[in-house]
Order: C-alpha cells, then sequence, then structure tokens
C-alpha cells in the first residue's frame, strides 16, 4: 500500500536502500527486502510499532550493522564494511551523517561536556580555532554553557539529549538519524526539542526520525516511510496523507480501536496515540 504520490526527489541521493534484509547472528529477520530511496533535504518520520525494524534500519544507515542480503548506497557510494576501512571514506561518511540513540547516555564517554562537544571535530582533523568555536556554538544553540564542566554522566536524561545532539551537530553533518528523539523526556525539553529540530529542518538538513509518535512526525517530518510488525515497508507519502489513514495505522499497530456500547449498538472508534482523541468512524 502507497500513496499515490511520489517521493519527492532533489539533484542528490542520500541513501539508496536495495532489497535489503537483515538479521542478527542466530536471530530471525528483523528487516525484510526493504527498498527505499532518501533525498537531501528530506525530512522523514520512520514509522512503526515497537520492534518493527525501524530502529535497526537507522544503524544500518550508520554503518552500524551491514545488510544480510541487499544493498545499501550512501551519497552514490556503497555502504559497506570493506568501504569504512577506508579512512578517506571513513571520514567523510561520519561527518556528513550522525546518529542519535534512543538512550542517549550511550554515546557519552568523555570525561566532560566540552569534550564530549570537541570530540567529534578533533577526530575529524578540524584546525584548533575551528573546534573552539563549533563547541562555543554547540553550548550556545543547545542551551547549556552552564553544564560545560560538568561529566555527561551526571546529567538528566533531558541534558543528556541536548549534550549527545550537540556532539552531532559540531561535526557539521548533512544527515542526522535519530532513534524515538523524545523518548524518556518531559515536556518542556521536548519542546525545546522539537523547536529545535523544526530549526535543523528549516537549515536543509535532512533528517530521519524514527519513532511511533503521530504527533511527533507530523511536527517534524514532510515525508513518512511506514513500517509493518512483519518488518517490511508497507506504506510511504506524505505525513498530512498518512495520519488521514485509518486502516493503515491500525494495520501496523499505530492506532488501536476502542470498542464501547450505546443500548444495544455497539462502536468501534480508532484511537491516535499521540493525537488527542480523534475518532474516526
Amino acid at each position: 500500500m502507497t500513496s499515490p504520490e511520489t517521493s519527492p526527489k532533489t539533484s542528490e541521493s542520500v541513501f539508496t536502500v536495495r532489497e535489503v534484509s537483515f538479521a542478527y547472528p542466530g536471530g530471525p529477520p528483523v528487516l525484510r527486502d526493504i527498498t527505499l530511496d532518501l533525498w537531501r533535504g528530506q525530512s522523514v518520520a520512520l514509522l512503526g510499532a515497537n520492534a518493527s525494524g525501524k530502529s535497526t534500519l537507522l544503524q544500518l544507515l550508520d554503518g552500524l550493522h551491514f545488510p544480510t542480503t541487499g544493498t545499501i548506497h550512501a551519497f552514490g557510494e556503497p555502504l559497506t564494511e570493506a568501504a569504512l576501512e577506508r579512512p578517506e571514506f571513513a571520514r567523510s561518511f561520519r561527518q556528513r551523517v550522525g546518529m542519535m540513540f534512543q538512550h542517549s547516555e550511550v554515546q557519552l564517554f568523555c570525561a566532560t561536556v566540552e569534550e564530549e562537544l570537541a570530540f567529534a571535530p578533533l577526530q575529524l582533523r578540524m584546525p584548533e580555532d575551528e573546534v573552539r568555536q563549533r563547541v562555543e556554538d554547540a553550548l550556545e544553540l543547545m542551551e547549556i554553557r552552564h553544564l560545560r564542566d560538568r561529566s555527561p554522566q551526571s546529567l538528566s536524561g533531558g541534558e543528556q539529549k541536548r549534550v549527545a545532539l550537540g556532539g552531532l551537530l559540531t561535526a557539521g553533518p548533512q544527515v542526522l538519524l535519530l532513534d524515538e528523539p523524545t523518548a524518556g523526556l518531559d515536556p518542556r525539553s521536548q519542546q525545546w526539542l522539537l523547536e529545535l529540530l523544526t530549526q535543523l529542518r528549516g537549515a536543509g538538513l535532512t533528517a530521519i526520525t524514527a519513532t511511533h509518535d503521530l504527533e511527533l512526525a507530523i511536527e517534524v517530518a514532510d515525508w513518512a516511510v511506514v513500517m509493518s510488525e512483519e518488518h517490511q515497508i508497507v506504506a510511504q507519502g506524505p505525513v498530512s496523507w498518512l495520519v488521514g489513514n485509518l486502516d493503515l495505522l491500525l494495520e501496523v499497530n499505530l492506532i488501536h480501536a476502542h470498542a464501547h456500547a450505546h443500548g444495544s449498538v455497539r462502536h468501534v472508534h480508532p484511537h491516535l496515540h499521540g493525537l488527542g482523541h480523534e475518532h474516526g468512524h
């Protein structure tokens, strides 16, 4: 099932995914026959229920795992283990693509916030004065100047998200892969993150956000890719088209049907999680 509209194309392909399947050693497939094109400047919501495979797909796009079958190209070049062993390709890819994990603490390992923000540009061998400026810019953008000398491990979950995202941005990426970015955040931190992602979207970054939250998808994306609980892509199209497709949302377990009775008449209303209590008949 797909939208009658096609994905908007720009002059540059970011990721080309063809017939990709993936299984962890000894386990069943967690991705099946994934074919997908992602283009420069797109804001994409990768939607699916828990365990549909969307986090694993992000990790393949980040070069953390590699397909069991099928191929992935990044910026027109094969994204393979062998390619990432070549220093020139690895440096270019790691600068252009950054991923924020659902649990941000796993990617924070430096002694202070300032060192965390400086890590990526130092690894990319940027000049020292440029590294300092990027760190200052990230501290300002993330609103974490007061945390610069703190240990990332001592921070709250929301603060750790800010540091993790700031650490990605200091590398100057073209693509952000965001895995459930609002998970575990309080309402104020969620609103701040949504506003920042909207700002980055306006700056032309390509953002691919894995989520099961339809409200988040509406806020941060124009295009949606929908995964089923059978670990396949079953639809893609504009987010505005998706949220009106209640049959599809029910099918992939992004909403649930609530049944109740009025006298002898039984009614079933789809409930859209994250969108208040909108009902459809």
